[in-house]
């Protein structure tokens, strides 16, 4: 796909911009941007400025906000929403609600931490149609939700 240019206001002159790590990253780095240091107490969450804002523009794009996996193996901390949706149209800062899914340790945030991660998904602008029944019945149809079971 084609690079598409998203406008970016830095709310913290000392935000730092979002960037992909690797030439093979999906995700760019979302970073702190505090004053000072964060304690999340255990099984707490709290919410972390990232001192920027996006304005996507386009309705056929969303921004997804995705927890960093090194961070929720080594140190328990996910994202309290497990997935952040960023519309087209939305201009507020960036913040990340991260929760210490610790039962008793204090998990620290520094400034500049790599606290999530963002990526950038086409959507479809779709309509329903109301119908008594589908035309198509699938096998999922009779059997539905968890009829695979686990092994």
């Amino acid at each position: 796909m084609s690079i598409k240019n998203i406008d970016l206001i830095k709310i913290n002159k000392n935000a730092s911009i979002p960037q992909y790590q690797t030439k093979g990253s999906l995700g760019m780095d979302l970073r702190a941007c505090i004053k000072k240091k964060i304690y999340i107490k255990p099984n707490k969450n709290k919410l972390i400025n990232t001192g920027i804002a996006i304005y996507i523009k386009n309705i056929h794009i969303a921004g997804l906000i995705l927890p960093r996996s090194g961070l929720s193996h080594k140190k328990n901390i996910v994202l309290s929403n497990s997935v952040g949706l960023i519309d087209s149209d939305y201009q507020g800062e960036i913040m990340i609600s991260l929760w210490n899914k610790n039962n008793n340790k204090n998990i620290v945030i520094h400034n500049k931490d790599r606290i999530a991660q963002i990526i950038f998904i086409p959507i479809f602008h779709i309509k329903f149609n109301i119908v008594n029944n589908f035309n198509h019945k699938t096998k999922r149809f009779k059997y539905g939700f968890g009829h695979t079971g686990i092994k």
